[in-house]
């Protein structure tokens, strides 16, 4: 079965993430270690070959990384949870219209350090719910994670 928005998801990083807003991020599922997230591209998303700019693919996939690092209640409320450091591999365009969906889990903890892969899919509008597919495999995203104190 295809997974549906979660219905008034809340996540206190989403609540002053501006670029999420814009990108029309929508959570799908959360859990610890693990998110999925989903969004439409549109004509602003593209770069100058008619495909998804990369940084667009990167920000989607950072944004389901980051869901999946902090939990939606923080035990700590003293502390976040940021990226130490990521790559990521484009491994086939995406196109405007289609919906992207990315896949965040944790591989390892270790203590204030993670591992976490993040695959992102493509697939036409409607395919993705018809099929309980998410798409085609578009890119994977690697993230080390790090918890640091607020400041």
């Amino acid at each position: 079965m295809a997974e549906t928005a979660i219905p008034n998801v809340t996540h206190h990083i989403l609540e002053n993430d501006y670029a999420s807003e814009w990108m029309g991020i929508e959570v799908l599922a959360l859990s610890d270690g693990h998110a999925t997230v989903r969004m439409t591209l549109r004509q602003e998303m593209l770069n100058g070959f008619g495909m998804a700019h990369g940084g667009m693919i990167f920000a989607f996939a950072d944004t389901a990384f980051a869901l999946a690092c902090n939990p939606a209640s923080p035990a700590d409320p003293d502390s976040i949870t940021v990226a130490a450091g990521v790559d990521i591999n484009f491994l086939k365009p995406a196109y405007q219209g289609q919906v992207i969906t990315a896949v965040a889990d944790r591989r390892s903890s270790a203590g204030r350090s993670g591992l976490y892969d993040i695959q992102i899919f493509a697939a036409d509008p409607g395919a993705a719910a018809s099929s309980g597919q998410p798409g085609e495999l578009i890119a994977e995203f690697r993230g080390r994670s790090r918890t640091i104190p607020k400041k």
